[in-house]
């Protein structure tokens, strides 16, 4: 993480290692790198904790490339593209190495597996058709060091498929719902467990569905306390968000 490199480079002018003048030139150095298309902030990790993700749809397989090749000469690890279609991911897999989910639809350079033992984030989604977004919140989450269960096709119109999962959800810190059509599955799960509930509206359902504002209408209007909802379709920021919530205190 960019607040343990920090630290190291703290460590060694205490220890006399590195001048002091030194050490304030590598940080001047640090807040964000101009490489003409993008203003990559390398501070990012310092102060959010978690590095800059890159949004690749829209940009070209060589921006991505630069963006990840500055990332990685800062040191930085686990280093996400979102959004990410097959056909870019190879190409881009031509050029730098890349881990690449096409479910979730995301890529990741320099990748590190470190999975917090504290704490089990569950994605739950509707139905099928949902997964993808799931997924997208599902791999952020374990990117970003969290431990993570899924629960496929559990919605409402089988109520019984989620109440067969009770003792998981219950043992979460938080809980993801994905649900396109009516969304009314993130109120039920809110309805049953203490922790936070981030809903994502899925643009899946017929015409009156709009696109996933039906499902949007219904989450923001939930009765459960515990329930926020994020955009539709973005599951990156909702496992974004659970994993903050999840290592508070950690």
């Amino acid at each position: 993480m960019e607040q343990n490199r920090v630290l190291a480079l703290l460590k060694s002018v205490q220890n006399g290692e590195t001048s002091p003048e030194d050490a304030l030139l590598q940080l001047k150095k640090e807040p964000f790198e101009n490489v003409g298309y993008a203003m990559i902030d390398h501070h990012r990790g310092l102060r959010h904790g978690i590095n800059e993700v890159i949004f690749g749809e829209g940009k070209t397989t060589r921006q991505i490339v630069g963006i990840v090749s500055a990332m990685i000469e800062r040191g930085q690890k686990n280093i996400m593209i979102t959004r990410l279609t097959r056909k870019k991911a190879e190409k881009i897999k031509e050029i730098q190495p890349m881990y690449y989910d096409p479910v979730a639809r995301i890529g990741i350079c320099e990748r590190e597996n470190e999975s917090s033992p504290h704490g089990l984030i569950v994605i739950a989604a509707a139905g099928t058709s949902d997964i993808p977004v799931a997924e997208e919140a599902a791999v952020t989450a374990e990117t970003l060091g969290n431990n993570v269960e899924r629960l496929y096709d559990v919605g409402v119109a089988g109520l019984h498929r989620l109440l067969n999962h009770l003792d998981v959800i219950m043992r979460a810190r938080v809980v993801v719902v994905v649900a396109g059509m009516e969304g009314a599955l993130a109120s039920v799960v809110g309805g049953l467990v203490a922790c936070p509930v981030i809903a994502v509206p899925a643009s899946v359902g017929y015409g009156a569905n709009f696109g996933g504002l039906s499902a949007l209408l219904t989450m923001l209007n939930a009765c459960s306390g515990n329930v926020s909802v994020v955009n539709i379709d973005n599951g990156f920021c909702a496992g974004y968000i659970s994993s903050l919530i999840n290592h508070i205190g950690n």
